[in-house]
């Protein structure tokens, strides 16, 4: 047998969709599971390595599908660290939002030019297996969209709503120059329908697989939020995250995502993403949406940061887009994620070193960037709030790992059985540690979950069968892979376990 085979014993299999865990060892071949049931380490051939698994939890390793590596740090360093603080946190797999225009990589021009220089900067360097969602800036960048499928297996695009007339961190009077695209254009609703027209095109180019093309939005309304960005600062009450809360307002939100649903209905592009939702009036509109547009598939995404925090629990460290809001809020997305309208959960993970981070005034909530890293506390941070709320674990499975990986092409991950990547994370649910921002493998120095006691951690990963973090600590040399979408799995004769 090959030397990387293995059977981790002893272990408490999670299975999305059901709660109930499973006594079981798990036998992997060449990389995937080759088999989950009982006693497969005493039926081992000799020779092959068996792993005690100490009676812990088993899950399917995380797929993040939400991430920013080299927004604010070279591409090539963010992919070492940051794919680091992934492992750490049980995420195998993290797909990461990038676009043309001010930062990233500072450039501009077609994708067929911009993406072999992102593969090149990031390939060899990961420690986890990544992938990307591609955002088309400008109108060229929509005819490319079938040759980002074909020719780089990229299969999710997006749209920043708010870019419409805001810079990342604020108010902006120079959108070309800050989205480098051409004078005569405007990244507008108008583009965002033509952009929805042309993922559909794709879709319709590619039958076998449109299932699995789909558009992210990032829904607020840079009207609304560029008139109550003046409103706040004309009141001058409120300071820190409750200001930039209401600076831009849920109903920015609701609004945006009412606009993005009717454009889904006129261009008939049914596979739409609703992204990082953070408030009660969000998550209504998609009801709303959902109810008004039935043929539209609405997918829900939230992040740990909206779901663990709120404007009154932490600093300006916390700023982010849309941003962190009420104790209200907070307690309105765990309604949805225990009601099942929430599909996924992600961090939004954007490592923004201090020195970036925070503006002159440090207490001046305007002045600092957006964005902060988590993926590193995204499991431990879900099961401490989920499982205080009746979250399971298996639904915990279905959130961080098999929603995200079937909706974004990503067939091979999210379940641990036989034909599926060997993609392994052990968890010891009863074990508690302190966020200490020391600790994180990330670059950020900082984080908004500092001193949060947490319940539930990550002991071991395994990456396609490669132990990767071993007792807590990231260990070997990045082995993570570009994943081009969709991926496949050789045909198996389905695990019959339960």
């Amino acid at each position: 047998m090959a030397a990387s085979d293995l059977v981790i014993t002893n272990v408490r299999v999670v299975r999305p969709g059901s709660d109930t865990t499973v006594d079981h060892d798990i036998a992997i071949r060449d990389g995937r599971i080759a088999a989950v049931g009982p006693g497969l380490a005493e039926a081992a051939a000799e020779g092959t390595e068996v792993i005690d698994g100490r009676g812990l939890v088993a899950l399917p390793g995380l797929v993040d599908a939400h991430q920013h590596w080299g927004i604010y740090n070279p591409l090539e360093e963010d992919t070492v660290t940051e794919s680091r603080a992934c492992a750490q946190g049980g995420v195998t797999t993290g797909i990461t939002y990038i676009r043309t225009g001010q930062y990233y990589l500072n450039t501009s021009g077609p994708y067929a030019d911009f993406m072999p220089e992102v593969l090149d900067r990031s390939g060899g360097r990961s420690h986890v297996d990544h992938a990307f969602h591609v955002a088309p800036m400008m109108r060229s960048h929509i005819d490319e969209i079938p040759s980002l499928v074909s020719d780089f297996g990229i299969t999710s695009f997006k749209i920043f709503m708010f870019y419409g007339g805001y810079g990342l961190h604020g108010k902006s009077s120079s959108q070309n120059e800050f989205l480098m695209i051409p004078e005569d254009e405007s990244y507008d609703t108008a583009h965002f329908e033509f952009v929805m027209r042309g993922v559909q095109r794709a879709r319709e180019a590619h039958p076998d697989i449109a299932h699995q093309i789909s558009l992210s939005l990032h829904c607020e309304t840079a009207e609304i939020m560029a008139a109550y960005t003046d409103l706040v600062h004309q009141d001058g009450e409120l300071s820190g995250l409750e200001a930039y809360s209401a600076s831009r307002p849920p109903h920015s939100e609701g609004l945006a995502i009412s606009i993005a649903s009717y454009l889904a209905h006129e261009t008939q592009l049914p596979t739409i993403n609703l992204l990082h939702l953070s408030s009660a009036k969000a998550m209504d509109a998609t009801r709303r949406m959902a109810q008004a547009f039935p043929h539209v598939d609405f997918r829900r995404e939230v992040t740990v940061g909206h779901l663990t925090r709120d404007f009154t629990q932490t600093g300006i460290g916390a700023k982010v887009n849309p941003p962190i809001r009420s104790r209200d809020d907070v307690e309105a997305l765990w309604d949805a994620v225990l009601d099942g309208e929430v599909d996924w959960i992600v961090s939004d993970h954007a490592c923004c070193r201090d020195e970036m981070k925070f503006g002159e005034d440090r207490e001046d909530v305007f002045l600092a960037k957006s964005g902060f890293g988590g993926t590193e506390y995204l499991l431990s941070g879900v099961f401490t709030e989920g499982s205080r709320r009746g979250l399971g674990l298996g639904r915990l499975a279905e959130l961080l790992s098999t929603n995200p990986a079937r909706r974004f092409g990503l067939d091979t991950k999210g379940e641990l059985a036989a034909g599926f990547d060997a993609d392994v994370v052990l968890f010891d649910p009863d074990a508690t540690f302190t966020v200490d921002a020391a600790d994180s493998e990330s670059s950020q120095e900082y984080t908004p979950f500092e001193g949060m006691e947490l319940t539930g951690k990550v002991v071991d990963v395994f990456l396609r069968g490669e132990r990767i973090v071993a007792d807590g600590s990231v260990v070997g040399e990045p082995t993570g892979t570009y994943l081009r979408r969709p991926t496949t799995r050789p045909a198996v004769t389905r695990d019959p376990t339960p």
